[in-house]
This record gives C-alpha cells, structure tokens and sequence, in this order.
C-alpha cells in the first residue's frame, strides 16, 4: 500500500495574532521541520505531482519517501517567511488561497480575513517559483452548510479568479475547516476539480478518496518528536487522538444544524 504524508501549515510566523496563533509555528521550527524532511531523504512533492503519479501507472512514478506540504488560506507569511526556507531547502509546495482574503482583491473581496494576507503579484511570484496555487473557496465559508447555489459560486468564482489573476491552470483544493460531503464533493468535482484535501490527520494512501486525501495538521504545539513519528507514519492515530475526537463531535453537530435549516427551507 502507498502511503505519503501531507502536511498541513497555516502560518509561519515568530509573531501570530491571537486568531492564527494555534495554528502557527515559528520560522526556526519550520527549517528544522524542513531539514528533517531533508535529512531523511524524503522527496517533496505538490498535491498534483502527487494524484497525478498516483494516478499513473497504479503510483509506480512516486519516488521512494515522497512527502506533500501544503498550506491554507494564503497568509502574507508565506511568502516573507515559508517561501525563502522552501527555497533554501528546494522543497515545491502547495497553497491553497482563498481569493475573497487576497490583500488587493478589491471588488472580490469577501469574508473575514485572520491576518495580513498575500496580495496577487506575490501568489504569482510564489508559482514563478514552483509552487502549486490551489483553490480554498472563495469567502472560507463551511461548505457543507451552503445551499446550492451559494455552493457552486463559492467554488466556481474561487477557480476562476485564481486562474486569471495566476495564469495556469488550478486542479487542486483544500476544504475550508476540512470539512466536506457526498455533496459538496459533487460540486467540487463538476466545478473542474480533481483533487482535494481534507484534515482527518491521517496518513494518506492509495486506498483514499482523491476528493477527500487526508493531512496531517502541523501547529504550535507540534513537537519534533511529535512531527518526526506523524511523518514516518508512527502511531499517528494515537498523536492526533484529542484532534480526531474533536473533529468527529463536531462533525455530527454541522449535520444536525443542516438537517434543521433543511427542514425550515433555509437550504
């Protein structure tokens, strides 16, 4: 069986806000993270490098060790921080960018950025560098609560700005919160999407859904001990244990509020 760990970042910085603090870890924790990877003689791969070797020739293009790093929501950090140690350590990545959030998306602007956010010129500069822009809708909205229609905007307009502000093509994306369903999933796939990435802190396999890969999530509290046995697939289950209980309680809450807000036509 396949197996690749996809990391989940958020932001890289020494100095979060109190909004993406949980999920940030410092420059000097990444470059370790980074060095890590190198050391071990992992073999960096984007999220469409790794489908398409998955999907060709059963997975026997993928290297030995590959590994995936990806990052949400598109965060200013990235390309002061993230990107020059990516650079240093010739690692590709992938970003997955919500283009309401965009520092000048102007008339597109929408929903509530958490912190300075990249500006278009400098998403362009990060795919001049190899790095994979994917979608991440376009306002950061949970999916799976949207009715139709606001659904398919979410992910069509998401597409579309990023292909004309980036100039290539977007394949891949990231569910906002990690959330999804049969039906978001649907629309994920008619809006010309082939690949997308949910949390669920599990190694991803062959074995899993391309709409619904799995990551595992990497934060401030994240150990070297801890991201050292997430990586090489050790007992990965028992490490995000807290994580996966909170995600599956959660889950059951946002289909109970759907159900009601079905049942009052409000979807």
């Amino acid at each position: 069986m396949i197996r690749v760990p996809i990391l989940m970042y958020h932001s890289i910085s020494d100095r979060p806000n109190a909004e993406t603090k949980p999920l940030s870890v410092r420059p000097s924790v990444f470059a370790d993270q980074l060095a890590y990877l190198k050391e071990k003689r992992f073999t960096p791969l984007t999220v469409a490098d790794l489908v398409a070797s998955l999907h060709r020739n059963n997975g026997r293009a993928l290297p030995e060790r590959p590994v995936v790093v990806t990052f949400d929501d598109g965060y200013a950090d990235f390309h002061s921080e993230a990107l020059p140690l990516l650079e240093r350590y010739d690692f590709p990545a992938t970003v997955f960018l919500t283009s309401g959030w965009v520092r000048d998306a102007g008339k597109d602007a929408a929903g509530r950025p958490l912190d300075s956010m990249l500006s278009w010129s400098q998403a362009r500069e990060a795919a001049s560098c190899g790095v994979e822009i994917g979608g991440h809708s376009h306002s950061h909205p949970q999916l799976d609560q949207l009715p139709e229609d606001e659904l398919r905007q979410e992910l069509r307009r998401n597409k579309a700005l990023l292909e004309d502000k980036i100039g290539s093509l977007v394949s891949t994306m990231a569910y906002p919160y990690g959330y999804s369903n049969v039906r978001v999933r649907r629309e994920v796939r008619r809006a010309g999407y082939w690949a997308a990435c949910a949390v669920s802190n599990a190694i991803a396999a062959d074995r899993h859904d391309v709409l619904a890969l799995p990551r595992l999530t990497v934060a401030e509290g994240t150990s070297m001990r801890m991201f050292s046995r997430a990586v090489e697939g050790n007992q990965v289950p028992l490490i995000y244990m807290r994580e996966r209980v909170l995600t599956k309680g959660y889950a059951v809450v946002r289909r109970t509020r759907y159900g009601l807000r079905r049942v009052r036509g409000q979807v």
